[in-house]
């Protein structure tokens, strides 16, 4: 039988969370904890807060080279993440993950000014990730149950890259994941 996931996420984070977060200049695990921090922050659900810490979950779970990007090469770590946690979270976890990355393509297509906040290796990893949403891809996207959700996880992750910004730690957000979020445990 496998660990329980919050085990598993502790152990996941404690290998890989202290890689750098693609080239910005934070951790992978300060990322987030930072996200989640911002989640809780607007009182969102106990699901959302999950979303929030493993948005990027997939980033910790492939063994590409942390310069995958540079190389031209998309990692598809929101559906690496997704499928990883669909064996233990319901789609208001799961769903948010696997939109986050398409919810940046969708406020450049919708927001003026929102390509213009982006990090350059956001923007750079956007073009690898299928540029900016056409008519028709909005409104395919914005017919997806969490859209809203995963709009909200996306504006959190674009704001949860400040150096040695003060967090709770990862305990914090395993607890409430343990007490408030519906796990399905699976077996080996």
């Amino acid at each position: 039988m496998q660990a329980p996931i919050t085990e598993q996420l502790e152990r996941v984070f404690a290998n890989k969370g202290d890689s750098q977060y693609g080239f910005e200049a934070v951790t992978q695990l300060e990322h987030a904890l930072q996200a989640a921090t911002l989640a809780e922050a607007e009182a969102s659900t106990p699901e959302l807060i999950a979303a929030a810490l493993l948005h990027d979950i997939g980033h910790l779970l492939h063994d590409l080279p942390d310069d995958a990007t540079v190389r031209g090469i998309d990692d598809r770590h929101e559906v690496l993440g997704q499928r990883f946690l669909e064996s233990y979270f319901g789609s208001a976890v799961t769903e948010p993950v696997k939109l986050h990355v398409d919810a940046k393509r969708f406020l450049c297509a919708t927001d003026s000014s929102y390509e213009s906040q982006l990090s350059e290796p956001s923007r750079q990893s956007m073009k690898l990730q299928g540029g900016i949403m056409t008519p028709a891809e909005v409104e395919a996207f914005s017919a997806f149950t969490h859209h809203q959700e995963a709009v909200r996880l996306r504006r959190w992750d674009d704001l949860a890259k400040v150096v040695d910004l003060k967090t709770p730690p990862l305990t914090h957000f395993l607890e409430i994941i343990a007490a408030e979020v519906p796990i399905s445990e699976v077996s080996e």
